[in-house]
């Protein structure tokens, strides 16, 4: 059987969001969706306690909740539902080894009143073996599209780019595999966006590009780009890509180019850190500003 794609519900907007994002992907990509609800256990509870009851009940609530929006949107998707025990994060992280992605509100209960972005969601992506995809409250499906002729939202119209956000010091397979993969699944325009900066004149070493000018510097980033993105061009010949190198910093960039994009990508490093697992510095700065869905994939 094929992973599914599992959206964490927990009855906020924005897992809703996600959930029906979620269920618009499955159907993209032909997986089933999975709905998984978290709740706490506390390990003094008895099973048959009212809290554990109650817990059931509101558990029970929040799946049917999303069930019927699926229901109502995406009638063709194929659907179950989990409960599982536990802390939010952890039980998330286990129901994401088994899925083909991961998908998340980008607040949801469990964060703190005026912080952009959830405990439980920045926890998830800081730790996750497999791709999780942040939603934002309010994401429809007319989202993902170009507006219709007359400026109105549409489901009729092709897809917004998909956009990824690209390091050439460490141009990773499984993130540039993602981005071409979303856009071919989309039919949509991809386009891959490289920041780069002036050295310092002794921050210069092995393999650094060392010219002095801008422009020179700019064209030597962009015949690195296009090389290193030529062997994805010929596996995805039916993926029209659109090749930016801009001079700054990598968050601003990248939160430029997301404008009215369908889709970010971005990658995370998962090598151990001495002061434990983060989403590092343009992870966390598109999930905070980018108000796109944000796909953050893992890599070593």
């Amino acid at each position: 059987m094929l992973p599914p794609v599992i959206a964490g519900v927990d009855g906020s907007a924005e897992s809703l969001a996600a959930a029906e994002w979620a269920a618009r992907e499955a159907a993209r990509r032909d997986r089933p969706l999975r709905l998984v609800h978290a709740w706490n256990w506390h390990p003094r509870q008895a099973d048959d306690e009212p809290a554990t009851a109650s817990q059931r009940h509101l558990a029970r609530r929040v799946l049917h909740q999303a069930q019927d929006r699926i229901r109502r949107t995406c009638p063709g998707v194929r659907l179950d539902d989990e409960q599982v025990e536990g802390p939010a994060t952890a039980a998330l992280l286990s129901a994401a080894e088994q899925a083909d992605l991961l998908v998340l509100g980008s607040r949801g209960l469990s964060g703190f009143t005026g912080f952009l972005v959830g405990s439980v969601a920045l926890g998830v992506v800081a730790r996750a073996a497999r791709p999780v995809v942040l939603v934002r409250a309010g994401e429809e499906a007319a989202d993902e599209h170009l507006p219709a002729a007359d400026g109105t939202a549409s489901t009729r119209t092709g897809y917004r780019d998909v956009v990824l956000g690209l390091d050439l010091g460490d141009p990773c397979d499984e993130v540039i595999e993602f981005a071409f993969e979303a856009a071919r699944l989309r039919g949509a325009r991809l386009r891959v966006v490289h920041a780069w900066q002036q050295p310092s004149p002794v921050g210069l070493g092995p393999g650094d590009i060392g010219l002095v000018d801008g422009p020179r510097r700019a064209e030597e980033w962009h015949g690195f780009l296009t090389a290193v993105l030529q062997v994805w061009r010929d596996k995805y010949a039916d993926v029209e890509v659109l090749e930016t190198v801009t001079e700054g910093r990598a968050q601003s960039a990248l939160v430029r180019a997301a404008t009215g994009a369908s889709l970010l990508v971005v990658g995370r490093r998962t090598t151990a850190r001495p002061a434990g697992p983060r989403t590092g510095p343009v992870a966390h700065a598109a999930i905070r500003h980018v108000g796109c869905p944000v796909a953050v994939i893992p890599h070593a």
